[in-house]
């Protein structure tokens, strides 16, 4: 299902898997992201096809230059991640643009609960409404690698 949205700037964003660039994906990710350097095109891969996925399209090229993948039930639990903009496309809001489409699009499915983690983009997502976890000491976590 293609669910899209065509903010001011020429750019749409759509939840087509058909139309996201892995290639350009995995190079995004394996090369300039902090969190994902050296991930393998086949990681990416299967990555990409377990989540629900974003992507942010030029209009008039239709070339992708934002990406978002979400791990989620589809009902009540969602996992944000992997958030990437071009370089070429930053400084125009698109990073909020598309992760607040994927918020709105979750909460249409009732999900309640949308975690991320990140270094960097505290203030990026406190804009769409993300806050540190209210009480840390309750969550834990399994590192299998």
């Amino acid at each position: 299902m293609t669910d899209t949205d065509t903010p001011g700037r020429g750019y749409e964003i759509s939840r087509d898997p058909a139309r996201l660039d892995a290639a350009r994906i995995h190079h995004w990710l394996s090369t300039d992201a902090y969190w994902a350097l050296g991930r393998t095109r086949e990681y990416q891969d299967r990555a990409i096809a377990g989540s629900l996925n974003f992507g942010a399209y030029d209009v008039a090229s239709g070339e992708q230059v934002a990406y978002a993948r979400v791990v989620t039930d589809h009902a009540s639990f969602a996992w944000l991640c992997d958030v990437y903009v071009d370089r070429d496309a930053r400084g125009h809001g698109l990073g909020t643009r598309i992760v607040t489409t994927a918020r709105d699009h979750l909460a249409s499915l009732g999900v309640r609960r949308l975690l991320l983690a990140t270094e960097d983009a505290h203030g990026v997502y406190a804009k769409i409404g993300f806050a540190p976890l209210a009480d840390p000491g309750m969550w834990m976590a399994l590192q299998l690698n």
